[in-house]
């Protein structure tokens, strides 16, 4: 790509994913913040006080769980029922870490034999590239919104340039899990993704999901809900916040047969 094509998609506010020797997502390219009131949605950001980047996470961690349990229900696993009840368990800012303790049990529920940490497994290169899509479309909408990615409420790295991006991928990730779960079936763990697999996951922004009792796309909802996201600060009200739900979901892709 020439430097006139990048800065047309810069100008056209595409978020642009680079990838590796092996086809694998590596970087990723945003616009700088063309938001009309972006100074004063990052000010508002700035000064979100303790108590509500702690509301926010718990609201985020609680959509998590919810959907990981759905995809659960949806496969007709018995633990369903046992990792939803963990939702009542999030305390403000999940300071008895539930998030960990429900991902542990969803992981081990979800998927046989199966260790996240374990580079040669195609289920984790399908995951590690389906979550670098998604995540991208999430910072893209961040941007959108004159909000600095950044920026986190729990997610708090000084290396890590999005860290606003991670807090409000959590809900997300679900849906790239179902989209795995259906690729990697009846396969071998060591197997590589084939291009066909890569297609399957880089059409994942299509991919539907509920938001606000209403069906859309994953695209469309990362930028409903990264709109919330600043009306909540700027309220200083968690309750703004609107997430995704995987709950009356039929298929992995809008209009799939």
């Amino acid at each position: 790509m020439t430097g006139a094509v990048i800065a047309a998609c810069m100008e056209a506010g595409v978020a642009l994913i680079t990838t590796d020797s092996r086809h694998t997502p590596s970087g990723l390219t945003l616009p700088f913040h063309r938001h009309h009131r972006q100074a004063g949605v990052a000010a508002r950001q700035f000064e979100a006080s303790g108590p509500l980047r702690k509301r926010l996470w718990q609201t985020l961690v609680r959509a998590k769980i919810e959907n990981q349990a759905a995809l659960l229900a949806e496969r007709g696993h018995p633990n369903a029922a046992a990792l939803r009840a963990m939702i009542a368990l999030v305390a403000s800012g999940d300071p008895g870490n539930v998030e960990a303790r429900a991902a542990r049990d969803y992981w081990k529920s979800l998927f046989e034999g199966f260790i996240r940490d374990d580079a040669s497994d195609l289920r984790n290169k399908a995951l590690n590239y389906g979550y670098a899509v998604v995540r991208a479309c999430v910072a893209r909408a961040i941007v959108a919104c004159g909000l600095l990615p950044s920026i986190g409420v729990h997610h708090a790295s000084q290396v890590n340039s999005f860290n606003l991006a991670d807090d409000l991928f959590e809900p997300f990730r679900p849906l790239v899990d179902r989209s795995v779960a259906g690729l990697a079936e009846g396969r071998e763990p060591n197997s590589e993704l084939t291009k066909d697999d890569r297609r399957a996951l880089a059409a994942l922004p299509l991919g539907e999901l509920g938001l606000s009792g209403e069906a859309m796309t994953l695209l469309a909802a990362a930028e409903r809900s990264a709109e919330s996201l600043a009306r909540a600060f700027e309220t200083g009200d968690a309750k703004a916040l609107r997430l995704p739900s995987m709950v009356a979901v039929s298929g992995v892709v809008a209009g799939a047969t």
